[in-house]
């Protein structure tokens, strides 16, 4: 799905992957006690810095912090959009 939305210098758009709805057992979460997803898909990216160039690209999969980025609605769907910086690895 294409987004209308470019993020500017180091900062990227990341779909979050859907929380876990049940355990390994079969126990089914409640909405509140779901952890927040740490793991997510990459929509888009900005140009990065001048001296530092960007090493995520779109469709890539990345683990993040748990508390990173800012959580942002375009269309009805949730993304985060957060620094290059805040992304640990991709998978």
């Amino acid at each position: 799905m294409a987004v209308n939305i470019k993020p500017l210098a180091d900062r990227v758009l990341v779909e979050p992957a859907p929380a876990e709805t049940t355990t390994a057992s079969g126990i089914i979460i409640p909405d509140t006690a779901k952890e927040k997803p740490q793991r997510g898909t990459v929509i888009a990216v900005g140009n990065g810095k001048a001296d530092e160039p960007m090493t995520v690209k779109a469709g890539d999969t990345v683990l993040y912090g748990k508390y990173s980025g800012t959580e942002i609605n375009i269309e009805g769907k949730d993304y985060l959009i957060m620094r290059e910086a805040d992304i640990f690895a991709v998978i």
